[in-house]
């Protein structure tokens, strides 16, 4: 397979449009849309309709982009490692974390990784767990640490690595605050600022309301939990939140008849991709941290 046509492809899938990815490829219009032309015809199905002055990716266009993304991966794996000692780990390791996991959980392990195998170009990608997820099943991520979801995929493996226990949380001057006793239904008399409802976290916190017929009045959705503390510091509200996010400015409280709520926090990978060596030794790392924690 021709990784330039390849590379052109994944490109206009990226950025949308053929002179977008000319620019990125260093490559004229007429160039690019060459090498789209001749990859047609070596797979022999239409990739692009034309739509106006622009293209639109067909079905066989999406089906192919993760494949093609992992071809040139391999490739690149392949390549990187014929040409480097055979005892030398490099090359580009592609991770997606969850905010909260970057900040509190991965920073060590990311260190050790680092320090113990400096050819590798760690590309570390922020975003949120869903995201994350979804990423790693198209390919777009080897490795992913995030909050795990409710119902795994069953395309996909999960290790869990930190529990994450949460808390029904205000702020100290509160009016949730002053009670000595509360139940569920006393929460539904203000707002609760929670992260959108498609996201785990969330799903974990209504699933428990909804064990008691129940459903918080959300005034705020916001997906990074930082956010959520300084909205519920405020006043403007309560939420659940991970416990390491507690500190003075929050006060915890705990309803009556609400089972104990927590989230699991782990690595995903899809195990039918082929990975490279860096993303291998990086999973064995977390995998006896959990071995460690789990004695």
């Amino acid at each position: 397979m021709n990784t330039a046509l390849l590379q052109a492809f994944v490109a206009v899938m990226e950025t949308g449009t053929v002179s977008r990815a000319a620019e990125r490829l260093c490559l004229t219009q007429p160039a690019v849309s060459k090498r789209l032309h001749n990859l047609e015809q070596e797979f022999g199905v239409r990739l692009f309709d034309t739509i106006g002055r622009g293209i639109q990716p067909t079905a066989a266009a999406r089906q192919l982009l993760p494949q093609a993304r992992q071809w040139l991966r391999d490739y690149a794996d392949t390549k990187q490692r014929l040409s480097q000692p055979p005892d030398q780990v490099a090359g580009q390791l592609s991770i997606g974390t969850s905010h909260h996991i970057g900040l509190h959980h991965l920073a060590d392990p990311l260190k050790r990784f680092v320090q113990a195998y400096p050819h590798v170009q760690l590309d570390v990608h922020f975003v949120d767990s869903e995201q994350a997820h979804q990423a790693v099943l198209s390919g777009e991520l080897e490795l992913a640490f995030l909050t795990l979801p409710p119902q795994y995929d069953s395309r996909l493996s999960y290790l869990p690595v930190w529990p994450d226990p949460l808390s029904v949380v205000v702020a100290p001057f509160h009016p949730l605050a002053t009670l000595s006793m509360l139940n569920l239904q006393d929460l539904l008399a203000y707002p609760a600022i929670l992260p959108a409802a498609h996201t785990y976290t969330s799903q974990i916190t209504l699933a428990a309301f909804a064990e008691h017929g129940l459903y918080p009045h959300t005034t705020m959705s916001t997906n990074p939990l930082e956010s959520i503390r300084m909205l519920v510091a405020i006043g403007l509200g309560w939420s659940v939140l991970p416990q390491t996010l507690i500190n003075h400015d929050l006060a915890t409280i705990e309803p009556l008849g609400i089972r104990p709520l927590a989230r699991t926090l782990g690595l995903v990978w899809h195990p039918a991709r082929s990975h490279s060596r860096a993303a291998q030794l990086l999973s064995e790392m977390i995998q006896k941290q959990y071995a460690n924690t789990h004695i």
